[in-house]
């Protein structure tokens, strides 16, 4: 079981019911409706985030998504630190794996951007502030915003290795990759030249 040896099975298993039971919790779906700003499947890219929840307008409702998806991850995460730190890591990958694929949403979930700086803010919050420096930078020299999530996603991970923290890279490493597969379609903008500028419309 390497890292996991220490932690009881059950433990481990109720981590990952109750990150994955927190990251269903659709924040933008719930708020957009709240505000009466319609289905927010039907606006914009369809996604539930808060990227998506910002074509509406609401810059207040976008600001509030955001909040709850990180917190949705850092919550669990730090409900199971008092079993260590293999159960907070299966926590915050639950409530990411939940984010991404909801069960009451037919498994149609977010990109999982804010979900997984949840994880880091729980779990390892040094990572956040290397995930902010790589992301504005980005953001400020190619003004794409999926781009600058991908490159700070791609350096996390190194960064918690290079730190030697390795339970914490591990994580974010695998979380890196579902952030990767859920962008695909970003990613095939972004070598097409067709992907969405930070401050356009659409």
């Amino acid at each position: 079981m390497g890292i996991f040896a220490g932690t009881e099975p059950t433990i481990l298993l109720a981590a990952l019911l109750v990150g994955y039971l927190c990251g269903t919790i659709a924040f933008g779906l719930i708020l957009t409706r709240l505000f009466g700003l319609g289905d927010l499947r039907s606006i914009g890219s369809g996604n539930i985030g808060a990227t998506n929840v910002l074509r509406t307008g609401n810059k207040k409702v976008a600001a509030l998504t955001l909040l709850g998806d990180l917190l949705k991850a850092t919550v669990p995460v730090l409900i199971f630190w008092r079993w260590g730190a293999p159960a907070a890591a299966v926590a915050g990958f639950g409530a990411f794996l939940g984010h991404l694929f909801p069960v009451w949403l037919g498994f149609k979930g977010g990109k999982g951007v804010a979900t997984y700086l949840g994880v880091l803010l729980g779990f390892a919050p040094v990572g956040v502030l290397v995930f902010a420096a790589v992301w504005l930078g980005a953001a400020k020299i190619w003004k794409y915003s999926s781009l600058a999530a991908l490159l700070a996603t791609l350096i996390v991970p190194v960064a918690y290795l290079l730190l030697g923290n390795m339970l914490a890279a591990g994580l974010t490493a695998l979380l890196s990759v579902l952030v990767y597969i859920k962008h695909a379609p970003n990613i095939r903008r972004l070598l097409a030249g067709t992907e969405s500028r930070i401050g356009s419309k659409g």
